[in-house]
């Protein structure tokens, strides 16, 4: 167990050092709106959590007294804070300073790890696998914010020279089928609480479920034009009165990160400007617009208990994670008879609200804020996308986005109930 967290933590400090480095010092200091923080934060906060919920409690002394209260993110047990907005005036410390603090960080904790007892290990486990975990969410917002920040500049910066294809769009060949699942009374959240998952997965629990129909790919940018260009953004049957109100109150047409050009959607991504295919899969679009275009198409959002039941009997690994070098939704395989694209690509808004599941309980002290205090105002998504660290999610895992969020690789897949079919 010893060996294989020690290489965990490597290989995870490693993996977000590696995202950084394509980034100027500059451009790891920009935060183009209060939802994002530049990467410079995230490497220094990912840092904090692990010197002070392993190593301040075991006497280690702090590398830099006021380091606590620059990358504290939310956490009130621990103390005060940096305002969150205020994030991209730390122009101090630097980046390389911030390098400098990692680096020592990660020399301390291997230390611990390498001279622990066993007993001692056993006991800082849980709290290092949450470390890993956060930082691997941390690793996919920074791609998030980064690609917001460089979409606001003008220049268009590119994150990395993929070679990405903007060749001819292609006409999807696969039409949108259902699949069928029979409801029932089933087991729903996390299982085995030997391996690593969030409180928020927790307890596992009996639902029951109608008998109901998932659609077997994500809605498609070709989709997405049918629904925008027969008014769909100007349809009030088809809008919750609070997403026609969001998107009227920001002029919003389409995706974020995108225009149409005549027929085209022209988007940028972190490989740059390109023509969006008609069969790559719908991204960047809010809760509010996922529903409207359920209701377009006829159907609905599945609730996060139906795309659990179907996505348990999949191999959660196999989808177009960021190992892939996409850094973008692809379009889906060839039809199968089981879903595809639930893992990977985009993320999938559920109808289900953010809320504890019946006997969850938040953990004590600061841990205990990590989830719990924000079951509220907020949405499901199930599944990953192409930000996502391959491996990071599973079956039970359980995002959570206020419903306008938009700078997110957020998608849709479509679910109906069985009496529609």
């Amino acid at each position: 167990m010893r060996q294989s967290l020690i290489d965990r933590f490597a290989a995870v400090r490693t993996a977000t050092e590696d995202l950084a480095a394509p980034l100027t010092p500059e451009d790891q200091q920009v935060q183009s709106m209060p939802d994002c923080s530049p990467t410079k934060w995230h490497r220094a906060h990912t840092t904090w959590f692990f010197e002070t919920f392993l190593l301040l409690p075991r006497g280690v002394a702090p590398f830099d007294p006021h380091y606590g209260f620059l990358f504290n993110s939310y956490y009130e047990h621990v103390g005060p804070r940096h305002a969150r907005p205020k994030r991209g005036m730390l122009s101090r410390p630097t980046a390389d300073e911030v390098s400098t603090y990692r680096r020592a960080i990660d020399g301390r904790l291997l230390e611990l790890l390498s001279a622990a007892s066993d007993d001692e290990l056993a006991a800082m486990r849980p709290v290092l696998e949450l470390g890993l975990a956060h930082e691997e969410q941390h690793q996919e917002l920074l791609l998030t914010d980064v690609l917001n920040a460089f979409s606001e500049n003008p220049l268009r910066p590119v994150y990395r020279q993929a070679g990405a294809s903007t060749g001819n769009v292609v006409i999807s060949d696969s039409p949108m089928r259902f699949v069928d699942y029979p409801g029932g009374t089933l087991e729903i959240g996390a299982a085995d609480t030997n391996a690593f998952v969030f409180d928020n997965e927790l307890p596992r629990h009996r639902a029951w479920l109608e008998a109901y129909a998932l659609a077997d790919r994500l809605v498609t940018v070709g989709e997405w034009k049918a629904f925008a260009d027969a008014g769909g953004y100007d349809t009030a049957t088809l809008w919750l009165a609070d997403g026609l109100d969001f998107v009227r109150a920001h002029g919003i047409r389409g995706p974020l990160y995108s225009r149409r050009d005549g027929g085209a959607l022209v988007v940028f991504g972190l490989d740059g400007v390109r023509e969006a295919a008609d069969d790559e899969p719908l991204a960047h679009v809010s809760f509010y617009e996922a529903d409207a275009i359920a209701t377009f198409f006829g159907a609905r959002l599945p609730r996060e208990e139906e795309w659990e039941a179907a996505a348990v009997a999949l191999p959660a690994s196999d989808g177009n994670f960021r190992e892939s070098g996409a850094l973008r939704p692809l379009p889906a395989d060839e039809p199968s008879d089981a879903p595809r694209q639930l893992f990977g690509d985009a993320w999938e808004w559920t109808r289900s609200s953010y809320s504890p599941y019946p006997g969850f309980t938040a953990g004590a002290g600061a841990i205990g804020e990590y989830n719990g205090k924000f079951m509220v105002n907020q949405f499901v998504l199930r599944g990953g996308s192409c930000f996502t660290p391959r491996g990071h999610v599973r079956p039970t895992y359980r995002n959570f986005w206020h419903p306008g969020t938009r700078f997110q690789m957020t998608g849709v897949r479509l679910a109906k109930d069985a009496t529609e079919r």
